[in-house]
């Protein structure tokens, strides 16, 4: 307890050896605070430089973006946040507007746990052709019909938690504004064109097999769909394979 309330220049009364008045200390706290935020900048500039294209359009970059950013950046203490942050910075430089102030606020409320978990959500999602949204695919679902009143099952839906994104997990990412408040269903997809899918490194070629079928998903946010461009795209193979498995019931899928 006391090593951290030291780094925010408060110590026990008569630690110190001479007692120092309430205005002095308080001056001493600020001199503090201000060398450390001084640190934090110091530090996500030397990173956001490793990271930097080698033609910046820094010219273009929007002076009230840059200063908002500064601000939020200096309370930035945490290394691996920190390097969140120089790579938002070197990407704003190459492509101006890559970044919103949403996102950046969003991004300051984040803990390292909180990272973790939307890494983790990150790992599991995916894209469809054309869509600028990442999203968790989980299940599909029939529409009730003749025919499939005849069927035992009308649906079917992965456990995320198997994968390690629990419940509160989503609540948690929801909460941040990183994806969206409830579970989605697509729109019923034709069995005549086929839908296609990008997971990490594959491409799923998706075909219903009959009508009035929809995919159940949990969508990224606008500012979670940017944040996610931050993570390292490590898809996890058993989730895959688990969403074939399961879709494969009502998709042929390539």
């Amino acid at each position: 307890m006391l090593h951290w309330f030291a780094q925010t220049g408060i110590s026990l009364t008569g630690n110190s050896g001479l007692e120092l008045d309430a205005s002095r200390k308080a001056i001493r706290r600020r001199a503090i605070q201000q060398q450390r935020k001084v640190q934090n900048l110091e530090r996500i500039l030397n990173l956001a430089l490793e990271y930097a294209p080698t033609q910046g359009q820094d010219d273009n970059l929007d002076p009230d973006w840059f200063f908002s950013f500064i601000n939020m950046a200096e309370n930035i203490h945490s290394p691996a946040m920190q390097e969140l942050w120089a790579k938002i910075f070197a990407t704003e430089v190459g492509q101006p507007g890559s970044f919103s102030l949403r996102s950046l606020t969003i991004l300051q409320q984040l803990t390292q746990r909180d990272a973790r978990i939307f890494s983790l959500a990150v790992s599991i999602s995916c894209r469809r052709t054309g869509d600028y949204s990442p999203k968790l695919l989980f299940g599909y679902y029939q529409k009730p019909s003749l025919l499939s009143l005849l069927q035992f099952k009308r649906g079917a839906q992965l456990n995320l938690a198997q994968f390690g994104l629990t419940y509160p997990d989503l609540l948690a990412l929801m909460d941040l504004g990183l994806i969206y408040n409830s579970e989605i269903e697509s729109g019923e997809l034709s069995t005549v064109s086929r839908n296609e899918w990008r997971i990490g490194s594959e491409t799923l070629h998706m075909n219903p097999r009959s009508r009035g079928i929809l995919l159940n998903y949990y969508k990224f946010t606008a500012a979670g769909a940017e944040l996610s461009r931050l993570v390292p795209t490590k898809a996890q193979p058993e989730y895959i394979l688990a969403l074939k498995r399961i879709l494969g019931n009502a998709f042929n899928i390539q």
